[in-house]
């Protein structure tokens, strides 16, 4: 079923069912009065990431908060994409766009890396666990995708799950297709890994191409930004290999 689009909809931590009623946090009730100038009666809807998608209506506005009724269910919950999306943080404009794509492009878990040529110096885990559920808000997706905390390129792939294919953005790549390598893979757990500005450096490549679960891909005849590359990626990876077939 299709996401409306036309209510506003929010994330709240909240169980939800028919006739729950509960206040919209203090943000949320700013934004639902004073931006939107919401009134009594008015419609939305709420999700959680675990009860599906709900309409909901303003039961009452107060100065302390905007107080929501639940009513019926519009969407039950689906799965959870099961796509590991790990990133090398970029600058912060550029970063806050990486990962609002990644949570429209079907990403189930968002795990930041650091690389050697990563740039950035704080890694803002709360401001991707803020842009991640904003995104899901807007683009009706019903379940946020969680973040891990950050790790170090070689202690990911010490760690990873061996059954799962990760596909890691390759700009030395001999060819400019993607899809010869994308088709030769059978898994159907996946993961993607893209670099920072700089690039991955030849000792990481080196690592990364000597592992057996892993598939290098090109993207194409042009330099792409990290942030382009990554919604790039994962377009072709969801076209070819995902749950876009």
């Amino acid at each position: 079923m299709r996401a409306n689009y036309k209510l506003q909809r929010l994330h709240v931590p909240h169980d939800l069912a028919a006739g729950v009623e509960f206040d919209a946090d203090k943000q949320q009730s700013h934004y639902l009065a004073h931006v939107l100038r919401k009134v009594e009666g008015d419609a939305l809807l709420v999700f959680n990431g675990r009860d599906g998608e709900w309409e909901a209506v303003i039961a009452a506005v107060t100065k302390k908060a905007v107080r929501l009724k639940v009513g019926a269910q519009t969407r039950p919950q689906p799965a959870t994409p099961d796509l590991v999306y790990a990133f090398a943080p970029l600058k912060v404009g550029r970063l806050d766009y990486l990962v609002q794509k990644a949570v429209e492009m079907g990403a189930g878990i968002l795990q930041p890396v650091i690389t050697q040529h990563t740039q950035a110096s704080k890694i803002p885990i709360e401001k991707f666990e803020a842009n991640a559920m904003e995104a899901a808000e807007q683009c009706g997706v019903l379940a946020v995708p969680p973040v891990r905390p950050t790790i170090k390129l070689d202690r990911l792939l010490a760690s990873w799950e061996t059954d799962r294919r990760l596909i890691f953005c390759d700009e030395d790549a001999d060819t400019d297709n993607p899809l010869a390598a994308l088709r030769a893979v059978t898994e159907t757990k996946l993961g993607l890994l893209v670099g920072p500005e700089g690039g991955f450096s030849e000792e990481e490549r080196r690592m990364l191409r000597a592992l057996p679960f892993v598939t290098a891909i090109p993207l194409g005849p042009r330099i792409l930004r990290a942030d382009t590359a990554a919604v790039a990626a994962l377009a072709v990876m969801q076209a070819a290999i995902g749950d876009w077939r």
